[in-house]
């Protein structure tokens, strides 16, 4: 018996020890995330919402301003909303056109 609850409280701590770090690892990479955002080198996807390096490869430049997306298909989303061609679209009409 003495035997059971010493490996059940050996499981139980490391059991603990497992969840605690990854918990703490989860609110450490938020707090980083966080502290991104207010310095300046994240950026708001403009279509869903999330949060974005700003050197992020998948980029709109819209005049001066540049977005940046999380996704290719926010990206396609944002210029389906602005009647901008997506990149498959100018793709086709280049191949119309050499076709003709």
């Amino acid at each position: 018996m003495l035997k059971f609850l010493v490996i059940a409280a050996a499981l139980f701590l490391m059991w603990k020890l497992f969840t605690g770090d990854q918990k703490k690892k989860k609110d450490q990479a938020m707090k980083e995330k966080q502290n991104m955002a207010k310095s300046g080198e994240m950026v708001k996807d403009p279509v869903c919402g999330t949060y974005v390096k700003k050197d992020s490869d998948i980029r709109v430049k819209e005049g001066d301003k540049v977005h940046c997306f999380c996704s290719f298909e926010c990206r396609e989303k944002y210029l389906k909303s602005i009647g901008a061609a997506t990149p498959q679209e100018q793709q086709e009409a280049e191949k119309e056109k050499e076709e003709s």
